[in-house]
């Protein structure tokens, strides 16, 4: 099958079978897997003109409710943090989109210039794995009797406090914190890197999440599946709209191909999400880490070559 937007020829069933094994795994960590799908579209498929990363965001956009839905319903979205996400975020999408147009518009270096992030966050977060594990700064110790009087063995988030300094909520008996102003200033960065990527930033603030803020992975996922969504949903609107600026160019999605990819995801998100909670909070640390890190190396083998 042709898709004539992006170029490429490839069956109807190989677009949704990769997303649904990529989002499987990725939505379990709190990401939508498009970082690893873009890969896919430029070394395999050959699709590598500015509008991949319109398409990549496209798939966010069809994809992720299911994976929200899910841990909406097993009450695990932290609401303040998804808004603080979202706030920062969504302006840096714009500045990122127009940046992967008029800076990065060559593959090879958008390559080194995804690669060169994807190594700093992959690098962090396997980095912190291997320290020994100890006390979790990011963890305060719960006000006597609220632990005993209401453990929350059943993975159930309740959020305590919301302010301009702070968002705090338990998780299993503990408390955890999350500086508001802080978690704005790196999504508005992650929303230009990530807007640039095409990835709408859930896979580099999900990492930070864990490895900076010390935040439980098991609770972060769902606001950083919301926070991409909503950012995507900006980056396909924004480069749709400034596709007849550059007529030269291929800049609005090819949305035959973002469709395949976002069904294929759908199930695999969905999914993803039902499962994370049988899944040891170790192991999707490290799926993390050792996914982004082989995609960072592989991406600047690319480019040297």
């Amino acid at each position: 099958m042709l898709f004539p937007v992006s170029g490429v020829e490839v069956s109807p069933l190989i677009p949704p079978l990769v997303a649904f094994g990529i989002s499987f795994f990725a939505s379990m960590g709190g990401i939508s897997g498009a970082f690893l799908l873009l890969p896919f579209q430029m070394s395999v498929l050959g699709y590598t003109h500015p509008s991949v990363s319109a398409t990549n965001q496209f798939f966010n956009v069809v994809a992720i409710p299911s994976g929200v839905y899910r841990y909406i319903k097993e009450k695990r979205m932290v609401w303040p943090l998804t808004a603080a996400v979202a706030a920062g975020t969504l302006p840096g999408v714009f500045i990122g989109a127009l940046a992967r147009i008029v800076w990065l518009p060559d593959p090879r270096y958008f390559k080194l210039f995804a690669g060169t992030v994807l190594l700093y966050i992959g690098g962090r977060l396997v980095r912190d794995l291997l320290k020994k594990s100890g006390p979790k700064p990011g963890a305060a110790k719960e006000p006597r009797g609220i632990v005993n009087a209401s453990p929350r063995p059943d993975f159930v988030v309740e959020v305590r406090e919301v302010s301009f300094g702070n968002i705090i909520y338990t998780f299993q008996g503990e408390t955890h914190r999350a500086p508001t102003a802080g978690i704005f200033l790196l999504s508005f960065v992650v929303g230009i890197v990530g807007g640039t990527y095409g990835i709408g930033g859930g896979a580099i603030i999900a990492p930070f999440f864990v490895s900076c803020f010390r935040l439980p992975v098991h609770t972060i996922s769902g606001a950083t599946l919301m926070g991409t969504f909503l950012t995507s949903v900006a980056g396909v609107t924004f480069y749709t709209l400034i596709a007849p600026f550059f007529p030269e160019r291929s800049v609005a999605p090819d949305w035959a191909l973002g469709l395949l990819f976002g069904l294929g995801g759908i199930a695999g998100m969905y999914l993803g999400a039902r499962c994370q909670k049988f899944v040891p909070a170790a192991a999707i640390k490290w799926m993390l880490g050792l996914v982004i890190t082989g995609t960072a190396f592989k991406y600047m083998l690319e480019f040297f070559r």
